[in-house]
C-alpha cells in the first residue's frame, strides 16, 4: 500500500510540448476538465509549465511525462521524466 502511495506522491503529469524554440526549455501544456462551481457544466482548462529538458530529446507536438524537481530557474521546477508517444517530425 505504501508503494501505490509513493507512486502517487510524486506528482508526475502528461502533457503536450507547446514550444521548444529555447535551449533546456520546454512548454509543457496540461489540459483537464474541470466542473463549474455554480452551474455544474464541465470547462476546459489549461495548465502552462516551463520545464527542463537537457539533452533536447523533445520537440513540439511530443506527449511528456513531467515531474516536479528544485527549482532550476525562477519560472522552471519541473523537468521530463519520459517520453510517451513521439508526434514531431523534427529529429
Amino acid at each position: 500500500m505504501s508503494e501505490q502511495q509513493g507512486q502517487t506522491s510524486t506528482g508526475a503529469r502528461t502533457g503536450v510540448v507547446e514550444s521548444d524554440s529555447r535551449d533546456k526549455t520546454r512548454r509543457v501544456v496540461i489540459e483537464f476538465r474541470a466542473r463549474h462551481p455554480k452551474y455544474g457544466k464541465y470547462i476546459g482548462r489549461r495548465t502552462v509549465l516551463h520545464v527542463h529538458d537537457e539533452q533536447n530529446e523533445t520537440h513540439t507536438g511530443d506527449v511528456v511525462e513531467v515531474i516536479p524537481c528544485r527549482p532550476v530557474s525562477k519560472t522552471k521546477s519541473w523537468k521530463i521524466s519520459r517520453i510517451v508517444e513521439k508526434r514531431s517530425d523534427t529529429m
